[in-house]
């Protein structure tokens, strides 16, 4: 099934986690980066009822004592009313997209994997895609900025995909997105954040549907209705990314790749809304040369053709033919990330996680996120082997093209080490270079945390005026990313924790 689940990296800066091991959440944590510097993203996909792109992981590689996102033992949007004494929440400009910086001929590969395939391996006999207009629906109790984000995205899915899709008032839509509590989602699927299932319109149809043959993907050979079901009590950017995620799946491929370092389209979690590559394959997907019912020799037959039209520059591009992801690897860092694993068996998954992309001889975004992933692991009980990991992972991001994100929450990790140890001026040459990337990638979690960040290396320098600046500024964006003001002050107090004039009480 599709569910949103906890990645890896991205989802560590949900959580920034610096010293102590922090706690992943749903929909959230998944293996990759996530709005927090998280490693790599769990999915479970049986083909039946639906599919989870974020699951609830116990541990979320975040910041400190890593700040909290909602979980159920917080207070959730839903219980608080009182009025913010913060700044405004801030939102994004204008979408500037990265181009694909692959061969066609990479990305044809990509597009069939990504087709005909679920992220279990199983395999889909038929290209399924919708063959109308498709209409968007909203049902339920979204919250405020649901509705602004999912016009912006029908916007980009419109104009960048030459998607013929439209958000309508009524219920009877070809996609219905219902906004319900966490609690209702986690009722349905406990490791779920927010997913897709086809052939329902309300969550009340999932229990009876889940295991019929309408539900299960693997047996589609036209898409005609589906359902998304977004938490409405999580932050602003936790309901956006999966709104990205699960948007993009259902319009599109359901499967993910690991080698992908520039995609929705990956358990990593480091991408939170739909790239330049993303937009390519749906473009590609909704092709008037292709339609519903058509094998996997039928398009291969025909992508060439429409890549070559649709991005011509992917023609002039040498192949880097990247390794297929072994399942051993998967399986690793999903023990590694994923719940229920005790801590040594995580560290032994990191390490066999690392082994392997040594034996396989990456030196790719998959090799970086292996050392990523053990420094976060290792970072309670063994600090200085945890920044030798993130050293190495940042090494091997810097050689990976399109892994600037990756690179980011790296960054974010150095430099709270490295404040940690009251070098500032360090701090800021690792933190500068990365703010307008977290910008461009329209994470504010991220964003707000670097601020954070820089504003207690400023403190460290002397910089007082220009720090309270800075970590004023960082607010509005904290307010997105990280949702209600309890969270964001937490998240304050943990980044302030860290600066050795501080002190824990900041």
């Amino acid at each position: 099934m599709f569910i949103s689940s906890c990645k890896g990296i991205g989802q560590i800066v949900g959580r920034l986690c610096f010293t102590a091991p922090s706690q992943m959440h749903i929909r959230q944590c998944r293996s990759g980066f996530r709005g927090s510097l998280s490693p790599g993203r769990i999915t479970g996909n049986t083909g039946f009822g639906g599919h989870m792109r974020r699951v609830i992981l116990p541990f979320c590689l975040m910041l400190g004592a890593c700040a909290p996102g909602p979980s159920v033992d917080m207070p959730s949007r839903a219980a608080t009313h009182e009025i913010s004494t913060m700044p405004a929440i801030k939102s994004f400009s204008s979408p500037r997209p990265v181009p694909p910086m692959r061969s066609n001929r990479d990305i044809q590969r990509d597009f069939l994997e990504l087709s005909f395939q679920l992220e279990s391996g199983r395999t889909l006999k038929y290209f399924s895609r919708f063959e109308e207009p498709i209409s968007i629906a909203v049902t339920g109790t979204p919250p405020p900025t649901l509705i602004p984000d999912l016009n912006r995205l029908v916007h980009r899915l419109r104009t960048e995909a030459g998607i013929d899709v439209a958000r309508v008032r009524n219920g009877n839509a070809n996609i219905t997105i219902e906004a319900v509590p966490r609690s209702e989602i986690r009722r349905n699927l406990p490791k779920a954040a927010c997913f897709v299932v086809p052939n329902i319109s309300r969550l009340s149809q999932y229990r009876t549907a889940r295991h019929s043959r309408a539900t299960n993907w693997s047996l589609l050979t036209t898409r005609k209705k589906l359902a998304i079901f977004l938490p409405n009590d999580s932050s602003p950017q936790e309901v956006r990314d999966c709104l990205h995620e699960e948007l993009a799946q259902a319009l599109g491929p359901l499967n993910d790749l690991y080698r992908l370092p520039d995609s929705v389209f990956n358990d990593d979690n480091v991408h939170t809304v739909l790239t330049g590559f993303d937009m390519l394959i749906l473009r590609a997907y909704y092709a008037p040369e292709l339609r519903s019912g058509m094998t996997r020799a039928q398009v291969a037959a025909r992508l060439p053709a429409i890549l070559s039209r649709l991005n011509p520059a992917g023609d002039r591009r040498a192949s880097q033919h990247a390794s297929s992801t072994p399942r051993e690897w998967i399986d690793a860092i999903q023990t590694a990330l994923g719940p229920g694993a005790r801590p040594a068996q995580r560290r032994d998954a990191a390490l066999s996680a690392v082994r392997i992309a040594e034996a396989v001889g990456w030196r790719d975004h998959r090799r970086a996120f292996s050392h990523f992933a053990l420094g976060r692991l290792a970072q309670a009980t063994d600090p200085d082997f945890a920044q030798d990991q993130f050293v190495i992972a940042d090494q091997f991001y810097s050689r990976t093209p399109g892994s600037e994100l990756h690179r980011a929450y790296t960054g974010a990790q150095l430099a709270a080490y490295a404040i940690s140890q009251g070098r500032g001026a360090d701090a800021l040459l690792l933190l500068n270079p990365h703010l307008a990337t977290a910008e461009r990638y329209e994470n504010a979690a991220l964003l707000s945390t670097l601020m954070m960040l820089r504003a207690e290396a400023l403190d460290l320098n002397g910089r007082t005026s220009e720090a309270n600046a800075v970590r004023l500024d960082s607010l509005g964006w904290a307010r997105y990313g990280f949702g209600e003001d309890w969270a964001v002050r937490a998240r304050l107090r943990e980044i302030s924790a860290l600066n050795p004039l501080k002190g824990p009480n900041g």
